[in-house]
């Protein structure tokens, strides 16, 4: 049965995606399941969920089970303006299930470049997200927003903090109803309002949405959006990574975390993205580091349970065997199955395995039964 899913399990996306990233010069991050809470309950709202299981050391330090890689790497990365940093992880994270409402393991796999980042480090992160979506599933999306188009719009405008999240929740729900009424109580003027509203519509292929955007635009922050907006998208028709790249202003962040491009994925037959990233400098200054930041996570959880439901069979040769073989035959046939590739499991009754091939060893000899492949 073919599958939509480029991997047979979780383990074997990790292990693809990792030597994906490998090979792009990121390397292997490892941290601990603990951090101080301070980390998590100071950065609530740069999580998924506010909620975090906390414990007391022995110490009698609280301490938390980490619901997020990015804030330890964040907290633990040099400061430099060198070289970026680029570093990606596969690490349990625990949270509350979006379907169960309860905690949760989660295998979490992505990566992070830290560092004076330039268009080519943006690119190359969003282009990685992209093949890693096209690795998982063939039928996928990539929608595309930028933060600071949004900030720039916003700039002389003289809102706090607060309100600005609160026009950003409208462009999130494409509600230009509320769009217009946030707008007069905050005293938006009519330019930006207006640029405001028209964004809430703008979704679609990257050379139709860029002409939009440029419609709207109304000072070189929003210009400058758009020409890195522009360099991505050329970047990612360069390494034919473009297919199912949209441009998608309801794919919004915290404006308190987030400043430029984010993104988030999709595939087929799993409701919720399973991929998302974004660049956050913002961050960063909340950590007292002048570096940028940008990087996605996938979120195997998600994944998994589309795994799950697309494995026809357990094994593809049950081999059946007496208690009593011979041990050395039974160990060549083994071998033979598993040299061609195949894997292979042995009982002496088939049981309830799903299986591709059943075979029996009969004395030193290997015989076909049945064969459903």
């Amino acid at each position: 049965m073919s599958s939509v899913i480029g991997f047979a399990n979780e383990e074997a996306a990790v292990m693809g995606l990792s030597r994906m990233y490998r090979q792009y010069g990121f390397r292997h991050y490892k941290m601990s399941k603990f951090e101080e809470y301070d980390l998590y309950s100071q950065n609530k709202d740069f999580l998924l969920g506010s909620s975090v299981i906390a414990f007391t050391d022995t110490n009698g330090s609280l301490m938390a089970l980490k619901p997020d890689v990015t804030l330890s790497i964040v907290k633990n990365s040099s400061d430099t303006f060198s070289e970026p940093e680029k570093v990606y992880y596969s690490e349990n994270v625990y949270r509350v299930d979006k379907g169960t409402h309860r905690f949760k393991e989660i295998m979490q796999l992505g990566l992070e470049c830290i560092g004076d980042l330039g268009v080519y480090d943006l690119s190359e992160v969003i282009m990685l997200a992209k093949r890693s979506l096209d690795a998982v599933c063939e039928r996928n999306i990539l929608d595309i927003s930028h933060m600071g188009f949004i900030k720039g719009l916003l700039e002389n405008e003289n809102l706090s903090s607060r309100k600005m999240n609160k026009l950003v929740d409208c462009i999130r729900s494409k509600n230009t109803l509320e769009m217009e009424d946030r707008c007069k109580e905050f005293g938006v003027s009519f330019d930006a309002a207006n640029a405001l509203k028209k964004l809430t519509s703008i979704y679609g292929a990257f050379p139709k949405c860029i002409a939009e955007l440029k419609s709207i635009s109304i000072n070189d922050r929003t210009n400058d959006a758009i020409e890195e907006l522009e360099s991505i998208y050329s970047f990612l028709e360069s390494c034919g990574c473009e297919n199912g790249v949209n441009l998608d202003f309801s794919i919004v962040n915290d404006l308190d975390y987030y400043n430029g491009v984010i993104f988030n994925g999709f595939i087929d037959r799993v409701p919720n993205a399973v991929l998302s990233g974004g660049r956050y400098d913002n961050l960063m200054r909340k950590f007292g580091k002048k570096s940028g930041a940008v990087g996605f996570a996938v979120y195997l959880d998600q994944l998994s349970r589309l795994m799950c439901s697309d494995e026809e069979y357990d094994v593809d040769v049950l081999l059946l065997c007496e208690k009593a073989c011979d041990l050395s035959a039974l160990a060549k046939a083994v071998q033979d199955i598993t040299n061609s590739g195949k894997s292979v499991r042995v009982q002496h009754s088939a049981g309830s395995v799903k299986y591709k091939t059943l075979m029996r060893l009969n004395g030193t000899e290997v015989e076909t039964v049945e064969n459903n492949d």
